[in-house]
């Protein structure tokens, strides 16, 4: 399951270094190539002799002592390894980490790492709950770390609760669920635009016309997008989300402003999701300054926005076109209509006064639609766990064409 791969197990100092010789067993069982690198504080636990018999490779603790002349010990292994793993990490370990501070073989590579790093906290239940330590996790993870959270149970120190190592088999699911993710990401390599939230168009300084639209589904499938290993553009109106993680924000507010962004990143991309709520009208005429109340009734005149959808579906060449369809009434009758007359591949119909969905709600309901009749109903779910599902069943389709 791991053969090939290369995990650098760092180990501290505390009671539950026992379970990073079974790791490295586990681990070295599943076919990858383990080696080991020490703090002297937990060698006060466990010899390094134990660690070389389970994994074979020579165990390193001391920066200075050079088994090889011809590298530097701390940096080859910082480049050798395709996964590394902190286990047991104690408080003081983690508060280094956080700090920048390399005062041993353990803490210097680190610094010096390119590859993944995965802490997996072990200590007193009151330590890890210690607002420092809780404060230097979340430098660590602001940082790109990822953790492994301890489990619950009976700890060394007679308390029970949060602190205690998970178990060298959970681990080993983990990075064998790591290895087989990162192979076959189904978007590796490809470009997906997505649209989101609402626009907004100005009547003067301080009016404007817009919709309801938060922007979360949106978000979602940008994020979605991200994890299944695409280069991603997010396009989005006004909202106040936080952008997904490995994604390109561009802020829009107009319908003419999103439909230029948009247009512009096009020509490259594979897959394009137009979830945003775009303004049908916007003001013939924008006034330079506030509009003063009248006595009696008073309108505005309005004039179309530019069709986005259907732009794109004029331009379309080898792009992966997916609209969102945000109904009233009749949905589906609605939702198959835009499929064809605006050249899409794909649509998502939602009924926005279900009450399982709509805007502004964490949940949504679909049906998604093909150009090849296909239809399928999702049930009300998290929109993120939604968005993955949907471009999984696009891309899975895709394929099979």
């Amino acid at each position: 399951m791991l053969s090939g791969k290369k995990i650098l197990l760092c180990v501290t100092g505390g009671i539950a270094v026992y379970k990073a010789v079974a790791l490295v067993s586990k681990l070295s069982q599943s076919g990858a190539e383990v080696k080991v690198v020490m703090t002297r504080s937990a060698m006060e636990f466990v010899q390094p002799l134990s660690f070389q018999v389970m994994s074979r490779n020579d165990v390193y603790w001391d920066t200075f002592d050079e088994k090889d002349s011809s590298v530097i010990a701390h940096i080859d292994l910082a480049d050798w390894a395709d996964l590394i793993i902190v286990a047991p990490t104690t408080a003081n370990f983690i508060g280094k980490l956080a700090n920048g501070i390399a005062d041993d073989m353990p803490s210097t590579l680190l610094l010096a790492a390119t590859a993944p790093v995965w802490i997996a906290p072990a200590m007193n239940v009151h330590m890890y709950e210690h607002p420092a330590v809780l404060r230097n996790i979340d430098r660590l993870y602001e940082d790109g770390y990822r953790f492994i959270e301890p489990s619950e149970g009976f700890l060394a120190c007679g308390y029970v609760g949060k602190g205690r190592l998970e178990e060298p088999e959970r681990i080993t699911e983990l990075v064998v669920s790591f290895f087989n993710e990162s192979r076959v990401l189904p978007l590796a390599e490809k470009k997906v635009v997505v649209t989101a939230g609402p626009t907004l168009e100005r009547i003067d300084p301080v009016r404007y016309i817009s919709n309801f639209s938060s922007g979360k589904m949106g978000f979602a499938m940008a994020e979605a997008a991200v994890e299944m290993g695409a280069k991603t553009v997010l396009i989005s109106g006004p909202v106040s989300l936080e952008p997904p993680k490995g994604a390109e924000l561009i802020r829009v507010e107009s319908a003419e402003e999103m439909l230029q962004e948009v247009v512009n990143q096009y020509a490259d991309a594979d897959y394009v999701v137009k979830s945003a709520a775009v303004a049908d009208y916007r003001p013939a005429v924008v006034h330079n300054q506030k509009m003063k109340k009248k006595q009696g009734a008073s309108s505005i005149e309005l004039e179309r926005t530019t069709d986005i959808l259907k732009t794109l579906g004029e331009q379309k060449t080898s792009q992966c076109l997916i609209g969102f369809a945000a109904e009233t009434t009749d949905a589906i009758s609605y939702g198959k209509g835009k499929l064809e007359s605006k050249n899409l591949d794909w649509i998502i119909v939602n009924d926005v006064t279900d009450p399982g969905g709509g805007f502004g709600s964490d949940t949504n309901v679909v049906t998604l639609l093909s150009r090849s009749g296909r239809e399928r109903r999702f049930p009300a779910m998290e929109k993120k766990k939604l968005a993955k599902q949907l471009l999984e069943t696009i891309v899975q389709e895709g394929q099979k064409h």
